[in-house]
């Protein structure tokens, strides 16, 4: 019998490459046991058949998961043209299959750009997205008859990778709420042909721009070996997640008066949504700061 698990007190965020194969929140409570962290989050999910940067946030920092989830983010995506799949993936099963035209570099080039900026976009039937307080892969897997919704995301940037035949490579920069899978189905309808994605890797989801990830498997060999201190080392302060805000320090007195829920007032303070620092640097939590400086507490941090 394994021995049970003592949960602790952590605080922080930890930048995890997903395996493949495996949903977001089987990671995240899989890498919480390793830290044995007694709260934790993720800030979006990846599908199973993913790859790549999944930050989870442990403790006090799940406070900020929100934000995250929020942040713009980057994908390459493996595309395979002429099949659809009822997942718009290569988990699905193939629902139909087209030959695949001669597409020159220009008709790929335009077909892309109609994918590009802020676009409407239908979501795929297979997604956590709920309808009715339930996830519409739950009722599809039911075989329920589906209207998934469409809603306004914005994607920045589609670069061609590679395009040999049947096969495709992408480099997608977009925001919170795009679907990858859904840009795969709609370039195959335009090219008239169908397309589906083959593999999935997220590269980077702001602030963390060039992220050092770690896999579970390294995770398990670190916590397992007993290298408590290698392990922490893998554990980010929430002020990481925060290096793209606007900042406030405060002094002792400040401080307090912060942490009471009280409002402050400087008008050098930057407006919109802040980090607020303690005397001694440490977060306190954030803040909003309208204009003339006057600072309201919006979430208080307990380090």
């Amino acid at each position: 019998m394994r021995p049970r698990i003592q949960f602790r007190r952590l605080d922080g965020i930890v930048l995890l490459d997903k395996p493949a194969g495996m949903s977001s929140n089987t990671a995240l409570q899989v890498a919480r046991r390793l830290f044995r962290a007694e709260k934790g989050g993720h800030t979006g999910s990846l599908d199973p058949l993913a790859t790549g940067l999944l930050p989870l946030c442990f403790g006090e920092a799940t406070k900020i998961a929100g934000l995250l989830l929020g942040s713009a983010k980057a994908y390459d995506a493996e595309i395979v043209l002429g099949q659809t799949t009822d997942t718009d993936d290569a988990d699905g099963v193939v629902l139909r299959e087209r030959p695949v035209p001669a597409i020159s570099r220009q008709a790929l080039e335009a077909a892309l750009a109609t994918l590009t900026g802020y676009i409407r976009q239908r979501a795929p039937i297979y997604s956590a997205l709920k309808q009715g307080g339930e996830p519409l892969y739950v009722k599809a897997r039911r075989g329920e008859a589906i209207e998934a919704p469409e809603r306004d995301v914005h994607v920045q940037a589609i670069e061609v990778l590679a395009h040999e035949g049947e096969r495709l490579s992408l480099r997608v920069t977009c925001g919170s709420g795009t679907y990858i899978r859904s840009i795969a189905r709609d370039l195959g309808e335009l090219l008239g042909c169908g397309a589906h994605i083959t593999a999935l890797r997220r590269l980077w989801v702001q602030p963390f721009l060039s992220p050092k990830m770690i896999g579970l498997d390294a995770l398990r060999a670190l916590a397992e070996g007993g290298d408590e201190a290698a392990l922490m080392q893998w554990l980010l302060p929430i002020e990481q997640g925060l290096v793209d805000f606007g900042r406030v320090d405060l002094d002792g007195g400040q401080a307090t008066r912060f942490c009471l829920g009280q409002r402050l007032r400087n008008p050098v303070w930057p407006v919109g949504l802040v980090a607020v620092h303690g005397a001694d640097g440490v977060v306190l939590g954030l803040g909003q700061v309208e204009e003339g400086g006057r600072l309201s507490p919006q979430r208080r941090f307990n380090l």
